[in-house]
Protein backbone atom coordinates (compact mmCIF):
# COMPACT_ATOMS: atom_id res chain seq x y z
CA UNK A 1 0.00 0.00 0.00
CA UNK A 2 1.60 3.17 -0.76
CA UNK A 3 0.25 5.93 1.19
CA UNK A 4 1.80 9.01 1.71
CA UNK A 5 1.39 11.51 4.61
CA UNK A 6 1.59 15.26 4.66
CA UNK A 7 4.25 14.83 7.91
CA UNK A 8 6.25 12.69 5.93
CA UNK A 9 10.03 14.25 6.11
CA UNK A 10 11.94 11.75 6.92
CA UNK A 11 15.27 10.74 4.87
CA UNK A 12 15.22 12.35 1.16
CA UNK A 13 12.00 12.27 0.28
CA UNK A 14 10.74 15.96 1.69
CA UNK A 15 13.21 19.27 1.40
CA UNK A 16 12.28 21.66 3.91
CA UNK A 17 13.55 25.17 1.33
CA UNK A 18 13.81 28.33 2.89
CA UNK A 19 10.90 31.12 1.69
CA UNK A 20 10.74 30.32 -1.86
CA UNK A 21 8.80 32.30 -4.87
CA UNK A 22 5.37 30.36 -6.06
CA UNK A 23 2.76 31.28 -8.76
CA UNK A 24 -0.86 30.37 -7.67
CA UNK A 25 -2.54 30.40 -11.10
CA UNK A 26 -6.40 30.07 -10.78
CA UNK A 27 -6.04 31.69 -7.16
CA UNK A 28 -9.41 33.04 -6.13
CA UNK A 29 -11.43 29.85 -6.50
CA UNK A 30 -11.79 28.04 -2.84
CA UNK A 31 -9.03 25.64 -3.47
CA UNK A 32 -6.77 28.29 -4.73
CA UNK A 33 -7.23 31.07 -2.08
CA UNK A 34 -6.82 28.08 0.47
CA UNK A 35 -3.06 27.47 -1.32
CA UNK A 36 -2.35 31.14 -0.83
CA UNK A 37 -3.14 31.53 2.68
CA UNK A 38 -1.31 28.10 3.76
CA UNK A 39 1.96 29.37 1.41
CA UNK A 40 2.28 33.01 3.00
CA UNK A 41 1.57 31.34 6.12
CA UNK A 42 4.67 29.28 5.89
CA UNK A 43 6.64 32.64 5.13
CA UNK A 44 7.08 32.12 0.66
CA UNK A 45 6.73 34.93 -1.65
CA UNK A 46 3.36 33.93 -3.41
CA UNK A 47 1.72 35.25 -6.56
CA UNK A 48 -1.70 35.11 -7.27
CA UNK A 49 -2.98 34.99 -10.72
CA UNK A 50 -6.65 35.08 -11.85
CA UNK A 51 -8.99 37.29 -13.55
CA UNK A 52 -10.22 39.52 -10.32
CA UNK A 53 -6.64 38.48 -8.10
CA UNK A 54 -6.49 42.16 -7.24
CA UNK A 55 -9.50 41.06 -5.00
CA UNK A 56 -7.23 39.26 -2.82
CA UNK A 57 -5.07 42.07 -1.93
CA UNK A 58 -7.14 43.52 1.41
CA UNK A 59 -7.57 39.92 2.62
CA UNK A 60 -3.89 38.77 2.52
CA UNK A 61 -1.03 40.95 3.91
CA UNK A 62 2.17 40.97 1.79
CA UNK A 63 0.60 38.86 -1.32
CA UNK A 64 1.53 40.33 -5.33
CA UNK A 65 -1.52 39.88 -7.24
CA UNK A 66 -1.52 40.32 -10.61
CA UNK A 67 -5.00 39.98 -12.79
CA UNK A 68 -5.05 37.61 -16.14
CA UNK A 69 -6.07 35.09 -18.50
CA UNK A 70 -4.92 31.80 -18.25
CA UNK A 71 -5.74 31.43 -21.42
CA UNK A 72 -3.84 34.06 -22.96
CA UNK A 73 0.33 32.59 -23.16
CA UNK A 74 1.47 35.83 -23.72
CA UNK A 75 0.05 36.71 -19.89
CA UNK A 76 1.38 33.61 -18.56
CA UNK A 77 4.53 33.93 -20.26
CA UNK A 78 5.17 36.56 -18.13
CA UNK A 79 3.68 36.09 -14.65
CA UNK A 80 5.68 32.72 -14.55
CA UNK A 81 9.04 34.55 -14.83
CA UNK A 82 11.23 34.49 -11.61
CA UNK A 83 9.36 31.39 -9.38
CA UNK A 84 10.36 28.30 -8.15
CA UNK A 85 7.11 26.52 -8.78
CA UNK A 86 3.66 26.89 -9.71
CA UNK A 87 0.66 25.69 -8.18
CA UNK A 88 -2.77 25.22 -10.73
CA UNK A 89 -6.14 25.35 -9.16
CA UNK A 90 -7.91 25.80 -12.53
CA UNK A 91 -11.63 25.49 -12.64
CA UNK A 92 -15.02 26.53 -13.43
CA UNK A 93 -17.02 28.25 -10.00
CA UNK A 94 -20.48 28.44 -11.23
CA UNK A 95 -23.19 25.74 -10.67
CA UNK A 96 -22.44 22.17 -12.55
CA UNK A 97 -25.88 22.31 -13.23
CA UNK A 98 -26.24 25.47 -15.02
CA UNK A 99 -22.91 24.98 -16.82
CA UNK A 100 -24.26 21.31 -18.24
CA UNK A 101 -27.09 22.90 -19.68
CA UNK A 102 -26.20 26.63 -20.71
CA UNK A 103 -22.49 26.42 -20.51
CA UNK A 104 -20.38 28.69 -18.33
CA UNK A 105 -21.19 32.87 -17.87
CA UNK A 106 -17.57 33.81 -18.34
CA UNK A 107 -15.02 30.67 -18.19
CA UNK A 108 -14.21 28.29 -21.04
CA UNK A 109 -14.99 24.88 -20.66
CA UNK A 110 -11.32 24.38 -21.78
CA UNK A 111 -10.16 26.58 -19.05
CA UNK A 112 -8.30 23.79 -17.19
CA UNK A 113 -6.59 22.03 -19.76
CA UNK A 114 -5.74 25.39 -21.89
CA UNK A 115 -4.66 27.52 -18.53
CA UNK A 116 -2.29 24.28 -18.05
CA UNK A 117 -1.19 24.02 -20.83
CA UNK A 118 0.11 27.70 -21.12
CA UNK A 119 1.69 27.24 -18.10
CA UNK A 120 3.79 24.12 -19.49
CA UNK A 121 5.02 25.80 -22.35
CA UNK A 122 6.15 28.97 -20.05
CA UNK A 123 7.53 26.76 -17.07
CA UNK A 124 9.78 24.79 -19.79
CA UNK A 125 10.56 28.52 -21.73
CA UNK A 126 11.77 29.71 -18.36
CA UNK A 127 13.24 27.00 -17.04
CA UNK A 128 10.57 26.41 -13.80
CA UNK A 129 10.32 22.99 -12.82
CA UNK A 130 8.51 21.99 -9.91
CA UNK A 131 4.47 22.06 -10.68
CA UNK A 132 1.80 20.95 -8.68
CA UNK A 133 -1.66 20.50 -10.53
CA UNK A 134 -5.09 20.23 -8.43
CA UNK A 135 -7.52 17.53 -10.45
CA UNK A 136 -10.20 15.47 -9.19
CA UNK A 137 -10.34 11.97 -8.04
CA UNK A 138 -12.25 10.12 -10.69
CA UNK A 139 -10.17 10.99 -13.53
CA UNK A 140 -6.73 9.36 -14.81
CA UNK A 141 -5.70 6.79 -12.96
CA UNK A 142 -8.79 6.69 -10.49
CA UNK A 143 -11.16 7.17 -13.47
CA UNK A 144 -12.42 3.02 -12.71
CA UNK A 145 -12.98 3.58 -8.67
CA UNK A 146 -15.87 6.02 -8.79
CA UNK A 147 -19.09 4.64 -7.10
CA UNK A 148 -22.38 4.15 -9.00
CA UNK A 149 -23.83 7.59 -8.13
CA UNK A 150 -20.26 9.42 -8.75
CA UNK A 151 -20.19 7.43 -12.14
CA UNK A 152 -23.86 9.19 -12.96
CA UNK A 153 -23.06 11.89 -11.76
CA UNK A 154 -19.96 12.82 -13.80
CA UNK A 155 -21.52 11.39 -16.97
CA UNK A 156 -24.76 13.20 -16.81
CA UNK A 157 -23.97 16.30 -15.23
CA UNK A 158 -19.85 17.13 -15.38
CA UNK A 159 -19.27 15.50 -18.59
CA UNK A 160 -17.42 18.22 -20.36
CA UNK A 161 -15.73 19.24 -17.33
CA UNK A 162 -14.21 15.89 -16.62
CA UNK A 163 -12.90 15.87 -20.54
CA UNK A 164 -11.25 18.88 -19.77
CA UNK A 165 -9.55 17.47 -16.98
CA UNK A 166 -8.79 14.58 -18.65
CA UNK A 167 -6.80 16.30 -21.44
CA UNK A 168 -5.38 18.09 -18.29
CA UNK A 169 -3.83 15.80 -17.38
CA UNK A 170 -2.50 13.80 -20.26
CA UNK A 171 -0.88 17.76 -20.81
CA UNK A 172 1.17 17.10 -17.59
CA UNK A 173 1.74 13.86 -17.77
CA UNK A 174 3.40 14.26 -21.08
CA UNK A 175 5.28 17.39 -20.17
CA UNK A 176 9.26 16.73 -18.72
CA UNK A 177 8.53 18.95 -15.62
CA UNK A 178 8.57 17.87 -11.78
CA UNK A 179 5.16 17.22 -11.42
CA UNK A 180 2.50 16.47 -8.85
CA UNK A 181 -1.41 15.51 -9.32
CA UNK A 182 -3.53 15.84 -6.47
CA UNK A 183 -6.54 14.34 -7.17
CA UNK A 184 -8.81 15.50 -4.02
CA UNK A 185 -12.29 13.90 -3.58
CA UNK A 186 -15.52 15.63 -3.26
CA UNK A 187 -14.28 19.41 -1.57
CA UNK A 188 -15.95 20.93 1.34
CA UNK A 189 -15.60 24.26 2.71
CA UNK A 190 -15.13 22.80 6.55
CA UNK A 191 -12.31 24.74 8.69
CA UNK A 192 -10.35 21.52 8.71
CA UNK A 193 -6.59 21.17 8.27
CA UNK A 194 -6.20 17.88 9.71
CA UNK A 195 -3.57 15.91 7.77
CA UNK A 196 -5.55 13.68 4.72
CA UNK A 197 -5.06 9.99 3.74
CA UNK A 198 -3.00 10.63 0.66
CA UNK A 199 -2.91 7.53 -1.60
CA UNK A 200 -0.83 6.96 -4.99
CA UNK A 201 -2.69 3.87 -5.56
CA UNK A 202 -6.30 5.82 -6.30
CA UNK A 203 -7.29 4.55 -2.22
CA UNK A 204 -9.25 6.75 -0.14
CA UNK A 205 -11.03 6.91 3.42
CA UNK A 206 -13.74 9.43 3.81
CA UNK A 207 -14.99 10.60 0.40
CA UNK A 208 -15.23 14.36 1.01
CA UNK A 209 -12.43 15.94 2.06
CA UNK A 210 -11.50 19.99 3.13
CA UNK A 211 -10.34 22.36 0.84
CA UNK A 212 -7.48 23.76 3.85
CA UNK A 213 -6.89 20.51 3.82
CA UNK A 214 -5.98 19.61 0.67
CA UNK A 215 -4.54 23.08 0.46
CA UNK A 216 -1.77 22.12 3.13
CA UNK A 217 -1.20 18.71 1.00
CA UNK A 218 -0.56 20.42 -2.29
CA UNK A 219 1.89 23.07 -0.31
CA UNK A 220 4.04 20.04 1.07
CA UNK A 221 3.51 18.23 -2.10
CA UNK A 222 5.57 20.87 -3.83
CA UNK A 223 8.82 20.03 -2.01
CA UNK A 224 8.32 16.12 -1.89
CA UNK A 225 10.64 14.48 -4.08
CA UNK A 226 8.50 11.16 -3.66
CA UNK A 227 6.04 12.04 -5.04
CA UNK A 228 7.69 13.45 -8.35
CA UNK A 229 5.86 12.01 -11.02
CA UNK A 230 3.02 10.80 -9.56
CA UNK A 231 -1.21 10.99 -8.75
CA UNK A 232 -2.32 11.55 -5.59
CA UNK A 233 -5.31 10.76 -4.46
CA UNK A 234 -6.62 12.72 -1.27
CA UNK A 235 -9.16 12.03 1.00
CA UNK A 236 -10.33 13.03 4.96
CA UNK A 237 -8.82 10.15 6.99
CA UNK A 238 -11.78 8.22 8.83
CA UNK A 239 -11.68 8.79 12.65
CA UNK A 240 -11.13 6.43 14.92
CA UNK A 241 -12.57 5.76 18.12
CA UNK A 242 -11.19 3.96 21.69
Amino acid sequence: MNNVSTEQTKGNQYQVPKAQNILVVGATGGTGKATVKKLLEQGHNVTAFSRSATGLKNEFKGLRCIDGDANDPAQIELVVEGHDAVIITLGIQENPLKVRFFGASDTLNQIRSNGTKNVIQAMQNKGVKKLVVQSSYGVGETRGNLGFVDQLFFSLILKPQIADTERQEKIVRESDLEWVIVQPVHLTDALDETAVFASTQGETQVMKVARDAVAQFMVSAMNNISLIGKSVAVSAKEQKYV
